[in-house]
């Protein structure tokens, strides 16, 4: 028997399933005792220690899990949360109760606003079940423990868990619930860990169960045979050996260059990226400067820590996008206003348009930070919906003193418009997470429709071959950075799609390095058209595969 969901990178695991132990039971309500001051106090003490430990973790895993932790903190001293809290002990609700009703309204806020701030909806049930546990003296639920490896089954993973994986028993993740860019993905990718997500019926299974979890083509094989399980382990052990391999640049069987870049989200994770066979950056996320900011950072300010990176990269590409922020990812100072659809709202260049002047700071820094350093730098603006923002982008960046200046590709627009961008742009670059969730219109953070967001669907892949081709024709260079060029054989697909440059978690650099140079760009060109011809993003994978 086969379960199906949406594969994180291209790792193989074999062992017995062990299911996430349940949530804390719902509390009840018993009151305070009329004393509400000592009873916000302890719950008080509760939320400082949560986040506390929220912080710790984060300094202790670094990279990613770092960053998503550390919003978990802030999640739980969040004011506008506390406040409600404390409104219902006042009341007189006790604090157990207080917390997971206040929280609980909370979650259903931002489920209904859906993109991003949905996904973060589990991970404050999460900081809620903490709090919870801390109040009553007793541990949160969290991974299970055993003296032999397992593969981690859950209906979903908060980032606290994710983080604490011991990765010497922790085979594998899989979850019913999230989907290909959800945290429990990203945390996975990021430390190599084999995860597939969004797995109708996986909590059906009994511990104990032994299954393949195929992370290549988001399979879960249940009770396999003999011969299967060996051909997993020859799997992971060949993925072992390339891993270990020395590291040469990114490049096909003829010698073709494909330069493997990097994504980042902070000057901190460039020595890792490095030292991982990184050739570059092919995204650089800026807004990790914004996020928590009160107002926008000065240029001084952004100045610093684009000199930081590039300083990294002496002779290098480093691509950076300009701010993406908008209603799904709100910022006082540049637009918080409620969307009915925030995926579809003001957003990407759409917002910076609207408060050109946090725009024009940030081009300004990035052209100082460029002229004090060696690095080649790139800059691009995100979700450009045709040629006249292209035209927009590319004139202001130019007027600013950037050398460089490109767009994402997320919208589809942009693609059926690809032969005009690319008169304009000096690059195009694909973000397939974003150019994935808005071909097939499904949200990419709802796991009840995570089969739609497959990259290797044949409609994602025919708008690709569209950029590629204006590339092509108009000798622009076309790079990926969204999360399809870290998985390998779509990574050879995208190459004969006519992708010039691939950019990836840096966990992924070593498979995508080793299938890249077992093809010529004859036969990726032939794999990409074989692909295309698919129905479904199933077959599309199956008719690329080379098998």
């Amino acid at each position: 028997m086969d379960l199906h969901g949406v594969g994180v990178g291209g790792g193989v695991a074999v062992g017995q399933i062990i299911r996430m132990a349940d949530p804390l039971p719902e509390p009840e309500d018993t009151g305070h005792g009329g004393d509400a001051v000592a009873e916000n106090a302890r719950v008080a003490e509760a939320v400082e220690a949560v986040a506390d430990d929220y912080r710790a973790l984060g300094e202790k895993a670094g990279g990613a899990a770092k960053d998503v932790l550390a919003a978990a903190a802030l999640m739980a001293t969040d004011p506008t949360l506390i406040d409600d809290v404390t409104a219902r002990i006042d009341s007189g609700t006790g604090g157990e109760r207080a917390v997971f009703e206040a929280f609980a309204s909370f979650q259903e806020i931002l489920i209904g606003m859906g993109g991003l701030m949905a996904e973060r909806a589990t991970d404050l049930g999460d900081v809620s079940q903490r709090i919870i546990a801390h109040l009553r003296g007793v541990s949160a639920p969290g991974i299970p423990t055993s003296d032999e490896p397992f593969i981690l089954v859950a209906a979903d993973l908060a980032p606290a868990d994710t983080a604490r994986l011991d990765l010497s028993k922790v085979l594998g993740l899989v979850t019913r619930d999230g989907g290909p860019t959800s945290h429990t993905a990203i945390l996975a990718r990021s430390q190599s860990i084999p995860a597939i997500v969004g797995v109708t019926g996986v909590l059906d299974l009994s511990d104990g169960t032994i299954v393949i979890a195929d992370a290549a083509t988001g399979t879960i094989r249940v009770s396999p045979s003999e011969t299967e399980i060996a051909d997993a382990r020859q799997r992971i052990a060949d993925r072992l050996a390339a891993a270990a391999a020395p590291i040469t640049d990114g490049a096909l069987a003829d010698g073709t260059k494909i330069p493997l870049l990097a994504n980042l989200g902070s000057p901190k994770d460039a020595v890792a990226a490095i030292d991982l066979g990184a050739e570059g950056v092919g995204l650089f996320r800026t807004e990790f400067l914004f996020l928590d900011a009160k107002t926008s950072p000065t240029v001084e300010e952004q100045k610093a820590q684009y000199v930081e990176l590039l300083a990294h990269f002496p002779g290098k590409k480093v691509v950076v996008r300009a701010l993406d922020a908008g209603a799904d990812k709100p910022l006082s100072f540049l637009n918080d206003a409620h969307e009915e659809n925030p995926a579809l709202g003001l957003r990407g260049l759409r917002a910076l348009r609207a408060s050109e002047q946090i725009l024009r700071d940030q081009l300004i820094a990035l052209a100082q930070a460029d002229a004090e350093t060696d690095a080649e730098l790139w800059v691009m603006a995100p979700m450009v919906s045709d040629s006249e923002e292209t035209e927009y982008f590319v004139a202001l960046g130019k007027e600013l003193g950037l050398k460089i200046v490109g767009v994402m590709a997320e919208v589809p627009s942009l693609a059926v418009l690809a032969d005009q961008v690319v008169e304009t742009a000096d690059f195009v670059s694909i973000g397939t997470n974003d150019l994935t969730q808005y071909t097939l219109a499904a949200d990419r953070m709802l796991g009840s429709v995570a089969h739609f967001q497959d990259p290797w669907h044949p409609a994602v892949l025919r708008l690709v071959k569209l950029i590629g081709d204006a590339g092509t024709a108009s000798g622009k260079p076309v790079g990926v950075c969204g999360e399809a060029a870290a998985d390998p054989q779509l990574a050879v697909v995208l190459v004969g799609l006519g992708a010039t440059t691939l950019s990836m978690t840096p966990a992924a650099l070593a498979d995508v390095r080793a299938e890249l140079g077992k093809y010529t760009i004859e036969q990726a060109r032939e794999l990409a058209a074989r692909a295309i011809t698919g129905r479904t993003a199933a077959d599309a994978r199956k008719l690329g595969s080379g098998t």
